[in-house]
């Protein structure tokens, strides 16, 4: 291995960006530009800029220093899926200074043809595009799955013991919330995504807070109403929530690496707005991000 590729979705970073970001996220889905205005709104809220291109830059900086402590000479470069620095431009590049032997860390931990294989037929697309541009062959291997790698659960654990020693204790924490990305429920029989899901927030709830029940719920559905995803939303269980006496959920969205705009805007203004027109405290722990646990375990 010769070099590193940090491989992410990608997001807008200034208003003009947010449509056509869009449209690339959408592309062949035939998703009518008036749907594309409506989600455009949500960046709108945040000057069109997304948190995540920003972040996985700070989370490169920490990988480059964790790499110059352990004396590994290894360039770390940054591609996306969907907006710039773009994946093929990303391995141009690499080609260009000399690489070609390169691993793949994929910002997504857990397993499912949005988290996973979709990364592996983009990494697949944009090498063969290299060579057929004249470009030379590259070796890229890509980095497992680590939802249940020591780095992720135990810079989750943190998080979430750090999240509850500092919530708010009238009225006290009562109960745990896991989010992760809805996607269609027939992708669960030929994928782990759900199971991975279930095992991570068990070890994490039976670790932290083990007095809580706890739940797994889903948000940032994307899909036309008459497919089945996965169930049930964050704000809607919110409502079931409060209908139980839940007073002080701690929601965690364990299906996300960093705090980019499905976090930002689907719990921290949906669902946090959701919480406080039910009268619930609500709490929402940050995601690994660039935790120095998190960081030495990739």
């Amino acid at each position: 291995m010769d070099a590193i590729l940090l491989f992410s979705f990608g997001g807008p970073e200034g208003p003009d960006d947010v449509i056509p970001f869009l449209q690339n996220v959408t592309a062949g889905r035939n998703i009518p530009p008036e749907r594309l205005a409506v989600v455009g709104q949500h960046y709108g809220l945040f000057d069109g800029i997304s948190p995540i291109n920003g972040q996985n830059r700070d989370l490169i900086a920490a990988l480059e220093s964790e790499l110059a402590e352990f004396g590994i000479d290894v360039p770390v470069y940054f591609g996306n899926r969907n907006w710039h620095p773009l994946l093929g431009d990303t391995l141009k590049a690499m080609a260009d200074d000399g690489h070609r032997d390169i691993f793949a860390l994929i910002t997504s931990a857990f397993g499912s043809p949005s988290g996973c294989r979709q990364y592996r037929d983009d990494l697949d697309r944009a090498t063969k595009a290299l060579v057929a541009q004249g470009g030379p062959q590259l070796n890229i291997t890509k980095s497992r799955l680590y939802w249940n790698h020591p780095g992720f659960i135990d810079a989750s654990a943190a998080r979430l013991t750090q999240a509850l020693v500092g919530a708010p204790s009238d009225p006290a924490p009562d109960r745990l919330v896991f989010t992760a990305h809805s996607v269609p429920s027939a992708w669960t029989t030929t994928s782990p995504y759900l199971d991975q899901l279930k095992a991570a927030a068990t070890e994490l709830a039976t670790r932290c807070a083990p007095q809580l029940q706890w739940d797994l719920v889903f948000q940032s559905r994307s899909g036309p109403p008459s497919m089945p995803w996965l169930e049930p939303d964050i704000c809607d269980h919110l409502q079931d929530l409060h209908d139980q006496g839940v007073q002080h959920p701690v929601v965690f969205p364990i299906g996300f690496v960093s705090d980019h705009m499905e976090v930002v805007f689907d719990l921290d203004t949906e669902a946090a707005a959701a919480a406080k027109n039910l009268g619930l405290t609500f709490t929402r722990v940050p995601t690994v991000g660039t935790h120095p646990l998190f960081v030495s375990g990739l």
